[in-house]
């Protein structure tokens, strides 16, 4: 598989997406939450697509297959965060399903790349 560029990636993209719905999910949180959950739900977000294209952007297979993990290991992170937000009464349980649906096919979407690449 060849790519040449990170953002032709599907999972780069829809991690992109999903960083969209959280910050939009977040934005009302109650404001002493900003640099507490607001913060680090977002920042694990936004590490998703970040480190998908520093390892494709380094250009070997193992790197490549390292940013995915690394990947993966924030998207679990950031569904934990999620959770824990439904819990607190902060995201509707409807509303927070759908970011863990987004998720979830975004790992699954991840976990095909990993694999491809071996």
């Amino acid at each position: 598989m060849k790519v040449t560029n990170y953002r032709e990636l599907i999972a780069w993209q829809k991690s992109v997406d999903l960083v969209v719905a959280v910050y939009q999910a977040t934005k009302v949180f109650p404001p002493d939450e900003i640099y507490g959950l607001t913060s680090q739900v977002r920042r694990a977000a936004v590490s998703v697509p970040s480190n998908i294209s520093e390892g494709q952007g380094r250009g070997t297979p193992n790197e490549f297959i390292r940013g995915l993990r690394l990947a993966h290991g924030s998207l679990q992170e950031s569904e934990t965060q999620l959770v824990i937000a439904q819990r607190l009464a902060y995201l509707a349980a409807r509303e927070a399903e759908g970011l863990l649906d987004q998720t979830a096919e975004v790992g699954r979407i991840i976990n095909g790349l990993i694999k491809s690449i071996r």
